[in-house]
């Protein structure tokens, strides 16, 4: 079990790196091996921080992470993100499985139909303080939630910070690591995770997230952008399976 599990780690580090959405396939596959949700959540955290970090180390020395920018922004998110983390262990996500894929094919859309989604930076929308509330509320969302959360975060920087696609992925690498690593710290320090296992599949993860990062960078939107579409579809069809089946 752990190998194959690692095995599929690779597979999900390598999409996440790209589009983001490996949860759709990591989480089902923790599931079905029986441990309750939230230990599932949070070895699939620790999983993810692994491959989320080495992919914000390959996009920063390709160039396209603007940490003297966005680091209030990681700040931000980590606090958001570890709230997210404790609320979930009290309440229930089900309403946000009905919310989620409304939201996830209104973006989408955007992907397919906005001339914007392509390397070229554009004049941004909001300021960095404008956009604060927006990246606050995606990282409340991964702590509590979490599919999704790494296409939001590029699609939002694309639309509203003016980022071009491959910049807005690298830069989502930066913020979504944070998430990650807040999350971790919470469901660590909740007895919520299973070590060994986790640990296990960091190896995969790690290795799909440098040759993720490393395939973004060389092909660019050209294949981002779809990756995203694919990804998205995905988790959301995935979504709204999972309402008629429970």
């Amino acid at each position: 079990m752990f190998a194959a599990l690692a095995a599929v780690a690779i597979f999900t580090g390598f999409v996440d790196a790209i589009a983001g959405g490996g949860g759709l396939v990591m989480m089902p596959a923790l599931l079905a091996t029986g441990m309750p949700p939230h230990f599932a959540f949070g070895t699939n955290k620790l999983q993810s921080v692994f491959g989320t970090t080495i992919s914000c180390a390959n996009y920063t020395r390709g160039g396209l992470v603007d940490w003297k920018g966005n680091w209030p922004l990681a700040v931000l998110v980590f606090v958001a993100s570890a709230s997210g983390a404790l609320v979930v262990q009290q309440v229930s996500t089900r309403i946000l499985a009905y919310i989620i894929p409304v939201i996830l094919l209104m973006m989408v859309a955007y992907l397919i139909f906005s001339p914007r989604m392509n390397d070229e930076d554009a004049h941004e929308r909001l300021s960095r303080v404008g956009y604060t509330p927006v990246a606050g509320g995606i990282g409340f969302y991964d702590g509590f939630f979490g599919p999704g959360t790494g296409q939001f975060f590029t699609t939002s920087l694309v639309a509203l910070r003016g980022n071009g696609l491959i910049r807005a992925v690298g830069n989502t690498k930066l913020l979504n690591a944070t998430t990650n690593w807040a999350a971790v710290l919470v469901f660590a320090l909740s007895g919520k995770m299973i070590w060994l296992l986790g640990l296990s599949m960091a190896a995969g993860a790690m290795l799909g997230g440098y040759l993720g990062s490393r395939f973004a960078m060389k092909h660019g939107a050209r294949v981002v952008r779809p990756l995203m579409i694919v990804a998205s579809l995905g988790l959301t069809g995935k979504l709204v399976w999972d309402w008629f089946v429970s």
